[in-house]
Protein backbone atom coordinates (compact mmCIF):
# COMPACT_ATOMS: atom_id res chain seq x y z
CA UNK A 1 0.00 0.00 0.00
CA UNK A 2 2.66 2.46 0.81
CA UNK A 3 4.38 1.85 -2.49
CA UNK A 4 1.08 2.62 -4.23
CA UNK A 5 1.03 5.80 -2.31
CA UNK A 6 4.38 6.80 -3.03
CA UNK A 7 3.93 5.95 -6.82
CA UNK A 8 0.86 8.20 -7.12
CA UNK A 9 2.21 10.88 -5.38
CA UNK A 10 5.35 11.26 -7.53
CA UNK A 11 3.22 10.80 -10.39
CA UNK A 12 0.93 13.98 -9.55
CA UNK A 13 4.51 15.64 -8.50
CA UNK A 14 5.98 14.81 -12.67
CA UNK A 15 2.19 16.19 -14.04
CA UNK A 16 2.43 19.26 -11.85
CA UNK A 17 5.71 19.78 -12.88
CA UNK A 18 4.88 19.93 -16.48
CA UNK A 19 4.68 22.85 -18.54
CA UNK A 20 1.35 24.11 -19.32
CA UNK A 21 -0.66 24.71 -22.34
CA UNK A 22 0.03 28.92 -22.51
CA UNK A 23 -3.91 29.88 -22.15
CA UNK A 24 -4.54 33.88 -23.88
CA UNK A 25 -7.04 35.32 -21.77
CA UNK A 26 -8.78 38.03 -23.93
CA UNK A 27 -9.82 41.44 -22.49
CA UNK A 28 -13.02 43.19 -22.92
CA UNK A 29 -13.40 45.05 -25.79
CA UNK A 30 -14.17 48.85 -26.39
CA UNK A 31 -15.59 50.81 -28.49
CA UNK A 32 -19.65 52.63 -28.89
CA UNK A 33 -22.75 51.10 -31.09
CA UNK A 34 -22.55 51.59 -34.74
CA UNK A 35 -18.75 52.54 -34.31
CA UNK A 36 -15.90 51.28 -36.50
CA UNK A 37 -12.26 51.77 -36.07
CA UNK A 38 -10.32 52.19 -39.36
CA UNK A 39 -6.54 51.18 -39.44
CA UNK A 40 -5.35 52.51 -42.60
CA UNK A 41 -2.23 54.59 -43.83
CA UNK A 42 -2.93 58.76 -44.37
CA UNK A 43 -2.44 58.53 -47.79
CA UNK A 44 -4.59 55.69 -48.75
CA UNK A 45 -7.26 57.60 -46.39
CA UNK A 46 -7.11 60.94 -47.84
CA UNK A 47 -6.70 59.20 -51.47
CA UNK A 48 -9.51 57.72 -54.05
CA UNK A 49 -8.75 54.31 -51.37
CA UNK A 50 -10.02 56.42 -48.90
CA UNK A 51 -13.16 57.98 -50.74
CA UNK A 52 -14.07 54.10 -51.13
CA UNK A 53 -14.50 53.44 -47.55
CA UNK A 54 -16.05 56.30 -46.72
CA UNK A 55 -18.92 55.48 -49.63
CA UNK A 56 -19.12 52.33 -47.40
CA UNK A 57 -19.17 53.50 -44.04
CA UNK A 58 -20.74 57.01 -44.48
CA UNK A 59 -23.90 55.53 -46.48
CA UNK A 60 -27.37 57.16 -45.14
CA UNK A 61 -29.53 54.88 -42.93
CA UNK A 62 -33.01 54.64 -44.36
CA UNK A 63 -35.81 56.24 -42.74
CA UNK A 64 -34.78 59.02 -40.44
CA UNK A 65 -35.92 62.44 -40.51
CA UNK A 66 -32.14 64.04 -41.15
CA UNK A 67 -29.32 62.23 -42.57
CA UNK A 68 -27.05 59.56 -40.58
CA UNK A 69 -24.06 56.66 -41.80
CA UNK A 70 -24.65 53.94 -40.92
CA UNK A 71 -21.32 53.96 -38.74
CA UNK A 72 -18.76 56.94 -36.74
CA UNK A 73 -15.43 56.38 -37.94
CA UNK A 74 -12.18 56.46 -35.66
CA UNK A 75 -9.26 56.83 -38.12
CA UNK A 76 -5.97 55.65 -37.25
CA UNK A 77 -2.56 54.38 -39.75
CA UNK A 78 -1.16 51.12 -39.51
CA UNK A 79 1.64 51.78 -37.41
CA UNK A 80 -0.19 53.36 -34.56
CA UNK A 81 -2.62 50.09 -34.44
CA UNK A 82 -1.76 48.58 -30.85
CA UNK A 83 -2.14 49.54 -27.45
CA UNK A 84 -5.90 50.31 -26.41
CA UNK A 85 -6.78 50.59 -30.00
CA UNK A 86 -6.36 46.63 -30.19
CA UNK A 87 -9.53 46.38 -28.37
CA UNK A 88 -11.54 47.72 -30.37
CA UNK A 89 -14.82 45.94 -30.71
CA UNK A 90 -14.94 46.73 -34.77
CA UNK A 91 -12.05 47.27 -37.25
CA UNK A 92 -11.64 47.88 -40.67
CA UNK A 93 -8.07 47.23 -41.80
CA UNK A 94 -7.30 48.16 -45.25
CA UNK A 95 -3.77 48.33 -46.55
CA UNK A 96 -2.10 47.68 -50.25
CA UNK A 97 0.28 44.85 -49.66
CA UNK A 98 1.68 41.51 -51.98
CA UNK A 99 -1.40 39.51 -52.01
CA UNK A 100 -5.10 39.93 -52.56
CA UNK A 101 -6.82 39.45 -49.48
CA UNK A 102 -10.30 39.78 -47.75
CA UNK A 103 -11.06 37.76 -44.16
CA UNK A 104 -13.08 38.09 -41.23
CA UNK A 105 -12.04 37.04 -37.73
CA UNK A 106 -13.13 37.15 -34.12
CA UNK A 107 -12.16 38.00 -31.09
CA UNK A 108 -8.76 38.33 -32.19
CA UNK A 109 -7.41 40.94 -29.02
CA UNK A 110 -10.39 41.48 -27.23
CA UNK A 111 -14.02 39.99 -27.03
CA UNK A 112 -16.61 40.45 -28.34
CA UNK A 113 -14.23 41.58 -31.39
CA UNK A 114 -14.93 41.41 -35.13
CA UNK A 115 -12.00 42.70 -37.63
CA UNK A 116 -11.81 42.84 -41.17
CA UNK A 117 -9.05 42.76 -43.06
CA UNK A 118 -8.93 44.05 -46.74
CA UNK A 119 -5.62 44.07 -48.62
CA UNK A 120 -4.83 44.11 -52.45
CA UNK A 121 -1.74 45.01 -54.70
CA UNK A 122 -2.70 47.90 -55.73
CA UNK A 123 -4.80 50.59 -55.67
CA UNK A 124 -7.26 50.29 -57.93
CA UNK A 125 -8.01 46.81 -56.98
CA UNK A 126 -8.61 47.50 -53.60
CA UNK A 127 -10.76 50.16 -54.72
CA UNK A 128 -12.76 47.04 -56.44
CA UNK A 129 -12.96 44.69 -53.36
CA UNK A 130 -14.14 47.61 -51.10
CA UNK A 131 -16.83 48.19 -53.66
CA UNK A 132 -17.42 44.59 -54.35
CA UNK A 133 -17.50 43.88 -50.33
CA UNK A 134 -20.04 46.82 -49.41
CA UNK A 135 -23.16 44.91 -48.18
CA UNK A 136 -20.93 42.51 -46.73
CA UNK A 137 -18.93 44.88 -44.77
CA UNK A 138 -22.01 46.89 -43.22
CA UNK A 139 -24.01 43.58 -42.50
CA UNK A 140 -20.91 42.15 -40.88
CA UNK A 141 -20.76 45.35 -38.59
CA UNK A 142 -24.56 45.45 -38.15
CA UNK A 143 -24.93 41.87 -37.40
CA UNK A 144 -22.18 42.42 -34.82
CA UNK A 145 -23.39 45.42 -32.72
CA UNK A 146 -26.98 43.91 -32.86
CA UNK A 147 -25.83 40.95 -30.39
CA UNK A 148 -23.75 43.58 -28.58
CA UNK A 149 -27.00 45.51 -28.23
CA UNK A 150 -29.39 43.03 -27.49
CA UNK A 151 -26.64 41.62 -24.87
CA UNK A 152 -26.08 45.17 -22.86
CA UNK A 153 -29.78 45.84 -22.77
CA UNK A 154 -31.35 42.94 -22.17
CA UNK A 155 -29.12 42.23 -18.93
CA UNK A 156 -32.45 43.66 -16.95
CA UNK A 157 -35.67 42.09 -18.86
CA UNK A 158 -39.19 43.25 -18.84
CA UNK A 159 -41.41 40.94 -16.84
CA UNK A 160 -43.35 39.52 -20.35
CA UNK A 161 -45.29 36.67 -18.38
CA UNK A 162 -47.91 39.75 -17.33
CA UNK A 163 -48.69 40.69 -20.88
CA UNK A 164 -51.48 38.97 -22.24
CA UNK A 165 -51.19 40.14 -25.81
CA UNK A 166 -47.54 38.33 -26.21
CA UNK A 167 -49.62 34.97 -24.93
CA UNK A 168 -52.50 35.23 -26.86
CA UNK A 169 -50.04 35.81 -30.12
CA UNK A 170 -47.94 32.94 -29.00
CA UNK A 171 -45.05 34.73 -29.08
CA UNK A 172 -42.22 35.65 -27.06
CA UNK A 173 -39.71 38.77 -27.08
CA UNK A 174 -37.04 39.76 -24.93
CA UNK A 175 -37.68 43.90 -23.98
CA UNK A 176 -35.68 45.87 -21.63
CA UNK A 177 -37.02 46.62 -18.20
CA UNK A 178 -37.03 50.22 -18.59
CA UNK A 179 -40.10 50.09 -20.96
CA UNK A 180 -43.72 50.86 -19.52
CA UNK A 181 -46.99 49.40 -20.65
CA UNK A 182 -49.03 52.10 -22.16
CA UNK A 183 -51.77 49.02 -23.78
CA UNK A 184 -51.92 45.40 -23.42
CA UNK A 185 -55.60 44.91 -24.79
CA UNK A 186 -54.71 41.28 -25.98
CA UNK A 187 -54.91 42.11 -29.22
CA UNK A 188 -52.70 44.95 -29.68
CA UNK A 189 -49.67 45.95 -27.03
CA UNK A 190 -48.16 49.21 -26.89
CA UNK A 191 -44.81 49.94 -24.95
CA UNK A 192 -43.29 52.83 -24.04
CA UNK A 193 -39.54 53.85 -22.62
CA UNK A 194 -39.56 57.50 -21.28
CA UNK A 195 -35.62 59.07 -22.04
CA UNK A 196 -35.60 62.48 -21.74
CA UNK A 197 -37.08 66.18 -22.35
CA UNK A 198 -40.53 63.93 -23.57
CA UNK A 199 -38.03 62.03 -25.96
CA UNK A 200 -39.68 58.64 -25.94
CA UNK A 201 -39.04 54.53 -27.86
CA UNK A 202 -41.95 52.90 -28.51
CA UNK A 203 -42.62 49.17 -29.07
CA UNK A 204 -46.44 47.68 -31.27
CA UNK A 205 -47.27 44.57 -31.58
CA UNK A 206 -50.54 42.59 -33.21
CA UNK A 207 -51.93 40.36 -35.50
CA UNK A 208 -54.00 40.84 -38.51
CA UNK A 209 -55.75 37.95 -40.99
CA UNK A 210 -54.77 37.67 -44.27
CA UNK A 211 -57.71 39.01 -46.42
CA UNK A 212 -56.15 39.15 -49.72
CA UNK A 213 -53.00 38.91 -51.57
CA UNK A 214 -52.59 42.21 -51.33
CA UNK A 215 -51.92 41.17 -48.03
CA UNK A 216 -49.60 38.45 -48.07
CA UNK A 217 -47.42 40.14 -50.01
CA UNK A 218 -47.01 43.10 -48.00
CA UNK A 219 -48.72 45.73 -50.50
CA UNK A 220 -51.08 47.29 -47.49
CA UNK A 221 -48.74 47.92 -45.11
CA UNK A 222 -49.09 51.48 -44.85
CA UNK A 223 -52.79 51.92 -45.01
CA UNK A 224 -52.52 49.33 -41.88
CA UNK A 225 -50.41 51.18 -40.00
CA UNK A 226 -52.47 54.37 -40.58
CA UNK A 227 -55.81 52.06 -39.43
CA UNK A 228 -54.35 50.52 -36.31
CA UNK A 229 -53.00 54.50 -35.69
CA UNK A 230 -56.13 55.86 -35.58
CA UNK A 231 -57.66 53.05 -33.88
CA UNK A 232 -55.05 52.63 -30.99
CA UNK A 233 -52.34 56.07 -30.94
CA UNK A 234 -54.18 58.66 -30.19
CA UNK A 235 -52.42 62.24 -30.25
CA UNK A 236 -52.92 65.02 -28.17
CA UNK A 237 -55.67 66.78 -29.78
CA UNK A 238 -59.17 65.96 -30.66
CA UNK A 239 -58.60 63.86 -33.94
CA UNK A 240 -55.29 63.80 -33.83
CA UNK A 241 -54.10 60.04 -34.57
CA UNK A 242 -50.68 57.73 -35.39
CA UNK A 243 -50.22 57.71 -39.38
CA UNK A 244 -47.71 56.94 -41.89
CA UNK A 245 -46.08 60.12 -43.05
CA UNK A 246 -47.67 60.84 -46.27
CA UNK A 247 -45.14 63.62 -47.78
CA UNK A 248 -42.01 60.13 -47.25
CA UNK A 249 -42.81 56.56 -48.92
CA UNK A 250 -41.27 54.28 -46.67
CA UNK A 251 -39.22 51.35 -48.24
CA UNK A 252 -40.27 47.89 -47.77
CA UNK A 253 -37.87 44.89 -48.48
CA UNK A 254 -38.27 41.30 -48.01
CA UNK A 255 -37.10 39.99 -44.76
CA UNK A 256 -36.93 36.36 -42.82
CA UNK A 257 -37.43 36.37 -38.90
CA UNK A 258 -37.80 34.03 -36.39
CA UNK A 259 -38.41 31.42 -39.01
CA UNK A 260 -41.26 33.46 -40.69
CA UNK A 261 -40.95 34.93 -44.06
CA UNK A 262 -42.64 38.88 -44.13
CA UNK A 263 -41.25 42.78 -44.70
CA UNK A 264 -39.40 45.35 -43.10
CA UNK A 265 -40.47 48.49 -43.74
CA UNK A 266 -38.40 51.82 -42.84
CA UNK A 267 -40.10 55.42 -43.01
CA UNK A 268 -41.41 58.12 -41.08
CA UNK A 269 -44.75 58.67 -38.79
CA UNK A 270 -46.52 61.90 -38.15
CA UNK A 271 -49.62 62.94 -36.04
CA UNK A 272 -52.04 63.68 -38.11
CA UNK A 273 -53.42 66.96 -37.77
CA UNK A 274 -50.61 67.58 -35.26
CA UNK A 275 -46.88 68.13 -35.77
CA UNK A 276 -45.08 65.33 -34.20
CA UNK A 277 -43.35 63.24 -36.34
CA UNK A 278 -40.50 60.63 -36.55
CA UNK A 279 -38.90 57.34 -37.81
CA UNK A 280 -40.25 53.72 -37.25
CA UNK A 281 -39.19 50.50 -38.35
CA UNK A 282 -42.01 47.76 -39.14
CA UNK A 283 -41.66 44.40 -39.36
CA UNK A 284 -44.95 42.12 -41.53
CA UNK A 285 -44.75 38.79 -41.18
CA UNK A 286 -46.39 36.51 -43.26
CA UNK A 287 -47.98 33.42 -40.92
CA UNK A 288 -50.01 31.37 -43.70
CA UNK A 289 -50.28 28.42 -41.38
CA UNK A 290 -52.63 30.88 -39.20
CA UNK A 291 -53.57 32.89 -41.66
CA UNK A 292 -52.35 36.26 -40.10
CA UNK A 293 -50.15 38.91 -40.01
CA UNK A 294 -48.02 39.41 -37.44
CA UNK A 295 -46.69 43.06 -37.16
CA UNK A 296 -43.86 43.88 -34.52
CA UNK A 297 -42.92 47.83 -35.13
CA UNK A 298 -40.75 50.01 -33.07
CA UNK A 299 -40.90 54.12 -33.08
CA UNK A 300 -39.15 56.85 -31.81
CA UNK A 301 -40.41 60.40 -30.75
CA UNK A 302 -36.91 62.63 -30.04
CA UNK A 303 -37.41 65.86 -32.09
CA UNK A 304 -34.34 68.17 -32.41
CA UNK A 305 -31.86 65.00 -31.79
CA UNK A 306 -30.06 62.11 -34.05
CA UNK A 307 -32.39 59.31 -33.70
CA UNK A 308 -30.22 56.25 -35.52
CA UNK A 309 -28.70 54.75 -32.40
CA UNK A 310 -32.67 54.47 -30.92
CA UNK A 311 -33.61 52.93 -33.93
CA UNK A 312 -30.84 50.77 -33.54
CA UNK A 313 -31.86 49.81 -30.60
CA UNK A 314 -35.37 49.51 -31.25
CA UNK A 315 -34.09 46.80 -34.27
CA UNK A 316 -31.70 45.15 -31.39
CA UNK A 317 -35.35 44.23 -29.51
CA UNK A 318 -37.26 43.28 -32.51
CA UNK A 319 -34.87 40.85 -33.24
CA UNK A 320 -35.52 38.88 -30.43
CA UNK A 321 -38.52 37.58 -31.39
CA UNK A 322 -39.62 33.84 -31.13
CA UNK A 323 -43.06 32.69 -32.52
CA UNK A 324 -44.49 29.53 -30.60
CA UNK A 325 -46.45 26.95 -32.46
CA UNK A 326 -49.98 28.34 -32.44
CA UNK A 327 -52.38 25.60 -31.40
CA UNK A 328 -56.03 27.72 -31.58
Amino acid sequence: MKKHTLLFALTLLIFSCAPKETQITLVDSNGLMNQVLVVMDYDLWKGVEGKAVKNVVNEAVVGLPQKEPHLDVIQIPTEAFKNLFLSQKSILHVSIGDKNEFNIRTDVYARPQKIITITATDSESLIEEINNRKDEILTTFRDFDIKATQYRLLKKQFNTKKLKTLDGLGISLQIPSKYRMVDDTGDFLWLRQHLHEGQSMNLLIYELPINSMEDAAGKNINSVRDTIGKKFIPGQFEGSYYITEQAYTPQTNPIELAGLEGFETRGKWEVKNDFMAGPFLNYTLVDKVNNRLLVFEGFTYAPAVNKRNYMFEIEAVLKTLKVKPKTN
